[in-house]
């Protein structure tokens, strides 16, 4: 080469900092590689180190769970206790922070070592070193642990655990309706970040039981086993709240609490825990799985070691639940003694109580199961969940007769129904079964209802016992506030959103007599019509009553005589279908009907009268007068005795004494 090219070798120098990191790089790739639990989608040189995205895969499919890196390879010497120490800056641990599981890993040279530090554990370290940190420029990232395969197995089921449970609930939100959401978020239960680090999650995880937090708890269940390990015994928490909603009838899992049963009795072999204590373990765990036979064995056994038998609070549950177990499989007789027994040795034990109340009320026995509901005090949030105690005494007042008392507790509850599902369901039931009971129960339902159908406006049972309740108010000499047709506007607004058209009919019926009873027989009759027309049957009475006040004969004799001779064969059916035939002109039958109404019901006054009539404009007077004189001295106090009387007295003069 001349000389005058000579410059065109001057060529830039490759950056020792770029041949770390590539080796770097390649040694994480090949890590990644052997693992197998993830793929490394991006890879970006920056100022600050190679920012990495590695993809969890699960048995082969790609997840699009993400967790982000910095990479770091020096050739730095390690510190005197085998620790790597790399300053960073301040700002590119902020900039991992925003996503979880984030981490760094270095890679050290000389060693061919790659190292882990979570993120997070750095925020932890600086946060607890005592020190104003939030200023300073940079920091140091402490290696300790190796990144082998465990680890990044550990952290793949992390991750994607996470995700998946991120995912669900915004999808449960997604999914649900703009009005709902509020509920949503208030019933939801509260979602826990579990650390890449089995330290801090164990010392979490035993705050969170100690705490009762045993839905938080149930819905990080994965999470914690990720980095506890299935069969870890410092897992013994997480599967006693799994025990406990379980046994509250809330577990998501019944496979978790198969796998108490055997992590459980595995302890029983190690020594180190008391035999009763785990016995009474595994049986709450083998109640919740409904084995109650096995349930009780265990508990038997739990009972039978001195050292549980003789703390009086681990026994009186034993007693409790053995109880619990006696019950389900049929001998209440000896339930209610280890019931007693549970009291006995701790009478202020809300489920000993709660179990004798419950008790009582299937006796019918409504002042003793008061009593006990009076003083299963629950401090537990889930067992309170479970046991519904105010619901429970709800119903009790009810039974007593004390609506008043028993709407205070429902009312007094309402406030947590968005929170606790099974309120606003229960005492619908419940209010449906004793809200028509009494006029007082009756205005206290009609609140109750308003309330339920602003809560649930699609529900036809809500709507339907909106309506009965008024109805039976003024049914009952109530003032409800509204004239009739204000309460038909309420009314058709309502009865659209009712389901069953036997209800409907109902309720058309119910609104027909209320017309009926202001002598509105044009309202009356249309209401009639539509309870017929929707169920046919004994409304038809009705409807052919309103069609003779009418007039209308003709339209009310076939339906009149479908209730005499077969649906509703009783002296008013007979009775008005003689006076649709007597006003016809059809005075045989007339007589005729008249005469069966009078044969099922002797003292139908009106019928009597009415027969003479049919007789006289028949033209068989005698037979008519011999029928009125019978009906004067039978009914002398009968408004058609006076009109009798007054004209034709030649032959019914007035009585002087009157």
């Amino acid at each position: 080469m001349t000389d005058d090219l000579q410059h065109l070798d001057d060529l830039p120098k490759r950056d020792a900092n770029h041949v770390v990191e590539e080796k770097a790089q390649a040694a994480f790739q090949a890590g990644l590689t052997a693992n197998g639990r993830f793929i490394l989608q991006r890879a970006d040189r920056k100022d600050y180190g190679t920012d990495c995205e590695i993809e969890v895969v699960d048995q082969e499919q790609a997840t699009n769970v993400r967790v982000h890196v910095q990479l770091k390879g020096t050739e730095r010497p390690l510190n005197a206790d085998a620790s790597l120490s790399i300053e960073v800056s301040r700002s590119n641990l902020n900039y991992l922070l925003m996503h979880p599981h984030s981490f760094y890993t270095a890679y050290h040279i000389p060693t061919s070592s790659l190292r882990i530090c979570p993120a997070e554990t750095v925020l932890r370290q600086y946060e607890h070193a005592g020190k104003n940190w939030t200023h300073q420029q940079s920091l140091t990232v402490n290696f300790t642990d190796e990144l082998t395969n465990a680890r990044l197995d550990r952290l793949a089921t992390l991750a994607r655990s996470a995700a998946r449970a991120a995912r669900d609930r915004r999808i449960e939100q997604t999914r649900a309706a703009p009005g709902d959401v509020a509920g949503l978020v208030r019933r939801r239960i509260p979602d826990i970040h579990v650390p890449d680090d089995p330290i801090a999650a164990r010392h979490l995880l035993a705050h969170l039981y100690d705490q009762d937090a045993d839905e938080v708890i149930s819905a990080a269940f994965d999470r914690f086993a990720a980095v506890l390990g299935m069969g870890n015994e410092v897992m013994g928490p997480a599967y006693m709240a799994e025990i406990n909603l379980g046994m509250a009838g809330l577990s998501r899992s019944r496979a978790r609490i198969e796998d108490a049963v055997a992590h459980f009795r595995n302890q029983l072999d190690l020594g180190r825990y008391e035999r009763g204590s785990l016995y009474y373990t595994i049986g709450n765990a083998l109640s919740a799985l409904g084995q109650d036979e096995d349930a009780k064995a265990a508990y038997g056994a739990a009972l039978a070691d001195p050292a549980f038998a003789n703390t009086p609070d681990l026994a009186s549950q034993g007693h409790k639940n053995l109880g619990t177990s006696f019950e389900r499989l049929g001998d209440e007789k000896r339930a209610v003694e280890h019931y007693h027994e549970a009291l006995r040795l701790n009478p202020h034990l809300p489920e000993g109580h709660n179990a004798l109340a419950h008790f009582y009320v299937r006796r019918g026995e409504w002042k003793d199961a008061l009593a006990h509901l009076d003083q299963a005090v629950f401090t537990d949030p889930t067992r309170a969940k479970a046991a519904g105690v105010a619901g429970w005494r709800a119903n009790v007042l009810f039974n007593m007769g004390e609506g008043s008392a028993a709407f205070r507790e429902i009312n007094g509850l309402l406030a947590q129904a968005d929170c606790e599902r099974w309120i606003w369901p229960f005492f619908a039931r419940l209010v449906a079964s004793f809200g028509r009971t009494t006029t007082e129960n009756a205005r206290q339902a009609l609140a109750f209802w308003h309330r339920y159908v602003g809560a649930h406006p699609e529900s036809s049972g809500g709507r339907r016992e909106l309506l009965l309740a008024t109805l039976y108010l003024r049914a009952e000499g109530q003032d409800i506030g509204r004239t009739y047709a204000e309460f038909r506007a309420e009314f058709d607004r309502q009865i659209k959103h009712v389901d069953d058209k036997d209800e409907v009919a109902f309720l058309w019926d119910r609104l027909g007599h209320w017309a009926q009873d202001e002598a509105n027989w044009i309202e009356a009759e249309f209401c009639f019509r539509k309870a017929y027309d929707l169920a046919g049957g004994h409304y038809g009475y009705c409807l052919g009553t309103a069609l003779n006040f009418l007039g209308r004969f003709e339209e009310s004799l076939p339906i009149l005589r479908e209730q005499a001779e077969g649906i509703q064969p009783d002296a008013m059916s007979w009775f008005q279908l003689a006076v649709a035939y007597g006003d016809l002109g059809q005075s045989a039958q007339a007589i005729e009907a008249y005469d069966k109404a009078l044969g099922l019901d002797p003292d139908y006054d009106l019928a009597m009268f009415n027969l003479g009539g049919a007789y006289w404009n028949s033209g068989e007077k005698i037979e008519a007068l011999a029928i009125w004189k019978e009906a004067l001295d039978r009914f002398p106090d009968h408004e058609l005795a006076e009109k009798l009387r007054r004209e034709i007295p030649v032959f019914f003069p007035p009585d002087p004494n009157r």
